[in-house]
């Protein structure tokens, strides 16, 4: 609905009768218009409001021989934002109004209109009286409309998509959604769309500010409603306006604003629960086989049960000491992965990383589904990928996330890409499994004390056995390579080995004695990755 101008008035049927003049103005015969009074004050103007339009015979008004008087007449329409001054000839004046008169308001920008022949005002305020109201009329009636169809999507919870769309409905008009580096999120076309209405768009929507919520950009012909608060704008809402928008528009953009918050933040909270959720859940199901209620309780957050293999998932950030950001990131890359592959999942959470249970159907080749998911995850967040195998059924499931979180444990400090499954681990995989048995740390310690004794003692400086003894192990082809890898010479190399069998009382070629001492390096190796963050 368009507000009612000057313009408008004077093409009104009762006003042309009196066959109207333009003389000043012309620019601003587009102002809205809020009403129409008939006086004969030279004083009116303080009962007047912005938008009134005056009629009169110019009867009461200063003489021609005062100049001064008529100029501050015209200023005290001006200063209280007149809509515009109809004077009509015959009773004041013939044929033409005072220089000075017409002069000022067109200094002023005030639109001022003759009316040649006689007319009756109040057949000009009745007609202009009724125009006003029935689009007030209107507008409240679009208000009304405007207010029931946002209040529908806010009750609905209605996304992006359905708001933009009532916007685009309600404002004939295009409609573009913005983030925060003015880039396009979405476009809605308008009915009649100029050429080209996104070209250049970042640019262009980059050079545009507004002071307060809302505001019009002349330029570009556009309304733009910020989202968020000024210190935490996320977005903002442009809607096509090539003139000045009606309040009408302006209602639009803001309750359209109002509900896109609203929607951001009903999406935040559920996405909470939901991870909340899927926590409970999780440590649930890793502590043993799931009773009933707790089956009935996965099937109620989207993670199907019957005739389903479950695989159990965790993403560890390779970068040590990633803060809590950076795994919302990773587990919002999942639940996208996840979500494209059409694989419903249970992900939050644990420990500083990210684990995962997926829900396949029996006859989906399971390693292909992981390695689908973690190769989308990959393409966003350099990350340890470790699977357990495959449980065929809901009773195992605490062994797939077991496995998983095991296969993550035992692995080196910088494994290759790709995902890492038990069968990579081997010996590794077992010792992980007895990380925390006493047994296994006395073991430990009978094997490696002497060594660790020489090495903190000051002899040891220098010439420390316990790199020795690991190049050795690890290089079992022959003692030239174990030798290079420590950068020593093999005179030297054969020195440091014959102190260490001297030390150990033991004959490092044995074969028993090399796989007890590897056993338990790298069970002490182990040991001290998993007391370490990260």
């Amino acid at each position: 609905m368009s507000y009612l101008t000057v313009a408008d008035v004077v093409r009104l049927p009762v006003v042309r009768q009196g066959g109207p003049v333009v003389l000043a103005g012309h620019d601003r015969l587009t102002r809205p218009l809020r009403w129409v009074h008939a006086t004969e004050l030279s004083d009116i103007a303080p009962l007047l409001r912005p938008g009134d339009l005056v009629l009169t015979t110019g009867v009461g008004l200063p003489p021609d021989d005062d100049p001064a008087a008529l100029r501050e007449f015209a200023r005290s329409l001006g200063e209280v934002e007149c809509a515009g001054l109809m004077v009509e000839y015959g009773r004041r004046w013939r044929d033409a109004l005072p220089e000075v008169l017409v002069s000022v308001c067109e200094e002023l920008g005030l639109p001022l209109v003759a009316l040649t022949h006689e007319v009756r005002f109040a057949a000009v305020i009745q007609t202009v009286g009724e125009l006003v109201v029935d689009r007030q009329l209107a507008e409240l009636r679009d208000a009304e409309r405007v207010h029931e169809t946002f209040t529908e999507l806010s009750f609905a919870h209605a996304g992006p998509a359905e708001v933009l769309e009532a916007v685009r409905r309600l404002a004939a008009a295009p409609v573009v959604l913005e983030n925060e580096q003015h880039r396009p999120l979405d476009f809605l076309p308008g009915p009649d769309d100029p050429v080209g209405f996104l070209d250049g768009w970042q640019a262009r929507s980059a050079r545009v500010t507004i002071t307060g919520r809302t505001g019009w950009d002349e330029a570009n012909g556009w309304l733009v409603t910020r989202l968020g608060t000024a210190e935490r704008s996320w977005g903002r809402l442009v809607i096509g306006s090539p003139g000045r928008p009606p309040q009408r528009l302006i209602a639009v953009a803001e309750r359209a604003s109002a509900s896109l918050a609203l929607h951001r933040l009903h999406d935040r909270d559920r996405d909470n629960l939901t991870r909340r959720r899927h926590h409970e859940l999780l440590v649930t199901l890793q502590s043993g086989e799931p009773s009933d209620d707790v089956l009935r309780a996965c099937e109620l957050a989207g993670l199907p049960v019957e005739r389903r293999q479950f695989v159990g998932l965790v993403f560890r950030p390779r970068v040590v000491g990633s803060g809590r950001n950076d795994l919302d990131e990773v587990i919002a890359s999942v639940v996208a992965a996840t979500h494209v592959a059409r694989t419903p999942a249970l992900v939050c959470e644990i420990d500083r990383e990210v684990r995962a249970l997926l829900s396949l159907p029996r006859a989906v080749p399971a390693d292909q589904a992981v390695d689908r998911v973690a190769e989308r995850v990959g393409q966003r967040h350099a990350l340890l990928v470790c699977a357990g195998s495959t449980a065929a059924s809901s009773t195992t499931i605490d062994r797939t996330l077991l496995e998983a979180r095991q296969v993550a444990d035992s692995l080196p400090g910088d494994p290759a890409p790709g995902v890492h499954r038990l069968a990579d681990v081997h010996l590794r995989g077992l010792l992980t499994l007895f990380g925390d048995d006493d047994r296994l740390r006395l073991f430990v310690d009978r094997e490696l004390r002497q060594v660790r004794e020489h090495d903190a003692s000051p002899a040891g400086r220098g010439t420390a056995l316990l790199p020795v003894l690991r190049a050795l192990v690890n290089h079992p082809a022959g003692k030239s390579a174990a030798a290079g890898a420590l950068h020593l010479s093999r005179a030297a190399f054969y020195d440091r080995l014959a102190r260490l069998e001297k030390l150990l009382g033991v004959s490092l070629e044995d074969p028993d004695i090399r796989v007890s001492l590897h056993v338990a390096l790298i069970a002490d190796e182990l040991s001290r990755q998993s007391a370490s963050p990260g």
